[in-house]
């Protein structure tokens, strides 16, 4: 501890890291770090960023081998059939074959870095290295987590909650018919892996959930909370209960689908959410007039746009913006349905489309067998931390007045079995995006 002369402040300084204070003789200005300050670093950001990788922890993992090319296989091995045969006896049947099922993923790399000024090396109060560290670590495990989260969001299996048949759909907040997440919503995911055959990661399914979405599971009269049927000791990353037969694992970077506003906002406008029409359509048609005035980027922007009007799906093939007198226009593929003169009133609503009905969030509660996806282990090589000392920039750094500290990692992930595998998508009774 020390205490100034000024003020009764107590500062605790980490001997590590003292002469990061001491003039130019602080780590950063050395010709570089020892192997011991490396690993340290290392092993500080590794630390930082596992915890935020709640979507790898449940896959197979695979290290990156050195020189070993860009590519990781994985490998499914194939149920072997009933033998219905009884065997003869002194007679010793064939052997038997495994299936193996080789599955390539070529790995890609991610990255980032802060620069530090030797200025606020040497004058900052704060360890701006561990600081540093610790961010980039916070970046690095929920990158690589959201690429993980991405890819078993792309499932092909799905239960829409509350029955419905399609995402945009999904409704929320009304007084009935909301499509909360269910204990059956549940109890059909894991029906669907059971009828899969797919083994159970330890003794349960594992569903990875947000925060949204448990808060309304947790009411329910059988959810159990770790301590009531597990060894504490042994949780997992973030979970925070069971129901059903399947362990609940919680992060706030679960996958969700929220639809961005029609009409972004720009320097000097709001964002638009929905449009409206602004005529009835006199006979069915793919093209409906509107009441706002779209600018020509606006209405290029439109264009690929999932909408909704009247509870039916259609993307945007063309949109034209307000020309003096004519209003602006948009107008919906050929392949999809006409607007009808029903649906097509003044001014009707058009929502976007690509969430729940009337462009609500939805949610992905995604429900987990043993062996669905692979990872690459990025403690075995996947993962590097990377300081460069004040000076070490050469020419584009003549004084030594920038030292940086980041991070690289090398990574794929894999959907191995589809059907190991299910997405419940649901609203919440929290909302972002409120319809407008």
């Amino acid at each position: 501890m020390y205490t100034t002369n000024t003020k009764t402040r107590k500062l605790l300084l980490l001997p590590i890291f003292l002469n990061l204070f001491d003039g130019n003789t602080n780590v950063t200005t050395d010709e570089g770090l020892s192997a011991e300050m490396k690993t340290f670093y290392s092993d500080y950001l590794i630390d930082i960023a596992e915890p935020k990788l709640v979507h790898d922890q449940f896959a197979q993992k695979h290290p990156i081998p050195k020189n070993g090319g860009k590519t990781i296989e994985f490998r499914r091995y194939s149920p072997l059939p009933k033998l219905m045969v009884p065997l003869q006896e002194g007679v010793t049947p064939d052997g038997q074959k495994l299936n193996v099922t080789t599955i390539e993923a070529t790995v890609a790399q991610y990255g980032g870095y802060i620069e530090l000024s030797d200025i606020l090396i040497l004058t900052s109060i704060d360890n701006n290295i561990v600081q540093a560290t610790k961010l980039l670590g916070s970046q690095m495990g929920r990158t690589l987590d959201t690429v993980t989260r991405e890819v078993l969001a792309g499932g092909t299996n799905v239960i829409f909650s509350g029955g419905k048949e399609a995402r945009y759909l999904l409704t929320g907040g009304g007084e009935t018919g909301n499509c909360y997440l269910t204990v059956n919503d549940i109890k059909l995911a894991a029906r669907f892996l059971k009828t899969m055959n797919a083994e159970k990661v330890d003794d349960s399914y594992v569903a990875i959930i947000h925060p949204d979405l448990s808060y309304d599971l947790t009411n329910d009269p059988e959810w159990k909370y770790p301590h009531q049927y597990v060894d504490t000791e042994n949780l997992y990353n973030g979970e925070i209960g069971k129901i059903a037969g399947v362990r609940f694992v919680e992060t706030t970077e679960a996958k969700k689908f929220v639809a961005p506003p029609l009409i972004e906002a720009t320097a000097t406008t709001e964002a638009i959410r929905n449009l409206t029409i602004a005529e009835t359509l006199s006979t069915a048609g793919k093209t409906v007039k509107l009441n706002e005035e779209l600018t020509e980027a606006q209405a290029t922007a439109l264009v690929g746009r999932k909408i909704i009007l009247a509870n039916k799906l259609y993307t945007v093939k063309s949109a034209t913006a307000k020309s003096g007198s004519n209003a602006a226009t948009l107008t919906v593929l050929d392949t999809d349905p006409s607007i009808s003169t029903t649906d097509g009133v003044k001014d009707a609503v058009i929502y976007p489309g690509e969430a729940g009905a009337e462009g609500r969030d939805v949610y992905a509660t995604i429900v987990i067998g043993a062996n669905a996806y692979g990872v690459t282990e990025i403690t075995g090589g996947g993962a590097e931390i990377i300081v460069k000392p004040l000076g070490s920039g050469g020419t584009s750094d003549p004084l030594n007045q920038r030292a940086t500290v980041g991070w690289k990692a090398t990574m794929v992930a894999k959907r191995l079995v589809e059907e190991y595998m299910v997405r419940i998508e649901s609203c919440s009774t929290f909302n972002d995006h409120m319809p407008n």
